[in-house]
């Protein structure tokens, strides 16, 4: 550990980048030789293809739960007690994926339309015009 004192602190270029502290002094903290090797070592370990590799699935499962906590708001329970709260996050996962695979395009079969209502025909004869949710494909 290195110390400086307010006279060493004071003069320095760099001071008002440094963080301020009650005595208007800086401390500096050194890791032990081996942990500072362990911590190059392992650095270096995270540049190869394998490791980023490994990484990319903890990375997907890190947004996911970042997904849940932020943008669901799982970081709170909207009810008390273990059995509800587990009722909640099942369902909460069930819309999510809902939500994600409503994404997805479509399947390569398409889907044979519905024939339209006796009431969109009565629209179609009469020709005024339908919500987009009313009508089928290609008309």
């Amino acid at each position: 550990m290195a110390r400086f004192t307010k006279s060493q602190c004071r003069p320095c270029p760099a001071r008002t980048q440094c963080t301020s502290t009650a005595n208007s002094a800086r401390t500096v903290g050194f890791p032990p030789r081996e942990l500072r090797d362990l911590q190059l070592r392992v650095r270096a370990e995270q540049q190869t293809p394998e490791w980023k590799t490994r990484y990319a699935v903890r990375s997907g499962v890190e947004g996911m739960v970042n997904e849940f906590a932020h943008g669901h708001g799982m970081r709170r329970c909207r009810y008390r007690g273990q059995g509800k709260a587990h009722i909640q996050h099942v369902l909460t996962a069930i819309a999510v994926n809902i939500e994600r695979l409503s994404g997805l395009p479509p399947a390569e079969e398409a889907l044979v339309p519905r024939r339209p209502t006796v009431f969109q025909s009565y629209l179609d004869q009469r020709e005024i015009p339908r919500q987009k949710s009313w009508r089928t494909p290609g008309s």
